[in-house]
């Protein structure tokens, strides 16, 4: 019993039964399509000589029946072959046995065995009334038929040893296969919770249960990587930017405007509030940071989350920033439908005001910026398009990255933390942002668009 506790051992015992069953009902179904053939074979042989006995009869009459029996029943072309004549009474007038077991006048086939040879073979006979009240009878012995389905039979038992050793040994490879699968992740795991955090299960790229398995566990050991990595990071920067003291200084700075000397000085004052604005800045890179390293270790969303209106926020931000787009000359233009997600509304704001403001501050004076929704099967989809310079290609993967910005807009204000955010929010409510070609500006400027995809909460799912 404590054996069978295994999986493996489980296994190989499903695997073994399975051979088994599968092995007794192939060879079942043989033996009786063989049985059935060779029955069907018999009648035929059968029935093919007692016609030709009865067209005798019709032709030639009585007489030459008889002496057409006897003779073959002298000298038999077949010694399988059984002729009789009966009586009313079922008594053998002229016949190769003394008499017929288990005889009725009313039947059609006969089937009885012939106690008269040394092996009592069974008969299979065709029986026909002749019109002067006696019967016809014509078998065969099924001496072959039978002594065949008994070497299958004797050969299957055989097999089913063989196949029972066989089923044995395949259970076992079986099991001892897939123990060596999982030894595989069960060893990497061990490793890994001991400290070696770089380690990967190795994929054999067949793409079965097992590889997808380790796949799987690669991609969390990634996650988790990528997390103690930002973290990592995140204290690095804390710890070596020193945020405390930057905040005690910009304190300072604030408090030199009431310095007489520099308060009389235009240029003093300039660089005052030049050296404040950069220490906004750093400031601001650090809480967006710390923003992102929170966000990034906190668990996916559920599907019991709250309960987020996506079109309602997206008419909060835009209302939000319609003063921007007017000062800058630009027009927002909405479109969509109600659609309803899961998730953290604060968070999935931040998603949109970060895209939003991208979107005005790179797009041209008198261009327009479009943001609509769609339902696509189980996700709301989001875009926001906009007639800006837009991203090459090859660089629409980095520009996600931590302090990643293009070298033509190194010269904007920004933190280069927007896209990392936005990403961030989108894969912690198990979505996707996609960014693409947008709508060409009025000078030819290919126009940015960013896809949001979040899973939606159909209406069933609300109620």
């Amino acid at each position: 019993m404590r054996l069978l506790r295994s999986t493996t051992s489980r296994l190989a015992l499903a695997v073994s039964v399975a051979f088994l069953l599968a092995f007794i009902v192939l060879g079942t179904g043989v033996y009786a399509a063989v049985s059935t053939l060779l029955e069907r074979d018999a009648h035929e042989v059968v029935r093919t000589d007692a016609a030709g006995l009865r067209d005798l009869y019709r032709h030639a009459g009585y007489a030459r029946l008889r002496e057409e029996l006897q003779g073959r029943i002298g000298t038999p072309d077949d010694p399988d072959m059984v002729y009789m004549l009966l009586d009313a009474r079922g008594e053998v007038i002229v016949g190769t046995l003394a008499n017929v077991p288990g005889w009725t006048a009313h039947a059609r086939w006969l089937e009885f065995t012939d106690a008269e040879a040394d092996d009592a073979p069974r008969v299979v006979a065709h029986q026909q009334r002749l019109d002067n009240g006696q019967y016809l009878v014509a078998g065969l012995r099924m001496r072959s038929e039978d002594g065949f389905l008994r070497l299958i039979l004797h050969s299957a038992l055989a097999a089913l040893l063989a196949a029972a050793v066989m089923g044995a040994m395949v259970g076992r490879w079986t099991s001892r296969w897939v123990a060596r699968r999982l030894g595989s992740l069960d060893r990497t795991a061990e490793r890994v919770a001991a400290g070696e955090m770089d380690l990967r299960v190795r994929s054999d790229g067949s793409g079965d249960a097992f590889d997808r398995v380790a796949l799987r566990f690669n991609g969390m050991l990634d996650r988790i990587q990528a997390l103690l990595d930002a973290v990592r990071h995140a204290t690095d920067h804390i710890a070596h930017d020193l945020r405390t003291p930057l905040s005690r200084l910009r304190t300072r700075l604030e408090a030199m405007r009431a310095v007489p000397a520099i308060a009389a000085s235009p240029a003093a004052l300039a660089e005052l509030e030049s050296g404040l604005a950069e220490a906004d800045g750093l400031l601001q890179s650090f809480s967006a940071l710390l923003r992102l390293s929170r966000i990034e270790a906190q668990a996916a969303t559920t599907d019991d989350a709250t309960v987020v209106d996506l079109d309602q926020l997206v008419a909060d931000v835009v209302e939000l920033y319609q003063p921007v787009a007017a000062q800058r000359g630009m027009r927002l233009c909405v479109s969509g439908v109600p659609l309803q997600v899961a998730g953290d509304p604060d968070q999935l704001f931040q998603v949109l005001v970060n895209l939003l403001d991208n979107a005005l501050k790179y797009g041209p004076t008198g261009g327009t910026v479009s943001m609509d929704t769609a339902v696509d099967g189980e996700h709301a989809v989001l875009r926001i398009r906009d007639q800006g310079p837009g991203i090459p290609e090859g660089d629409r993967q980095r520009v996600f990255d931590r302090f990643e910005r293009l070298q033509a807009d190194r010269g904007q204000a920004g933190t280069g933390l927007g896209l990392s955010l936005v990403r961030a929010i989108v894969s912690r409510h198990r979505g996707t942002v996609v960014l693409s070609a947008g709508d060409p500006g009025p000078g030819g400027t290919p126009g940015l668009c960013v896809t949001v995809q979040l899973p939606r909460r159909p209406p069933a799912a609300l109620a």
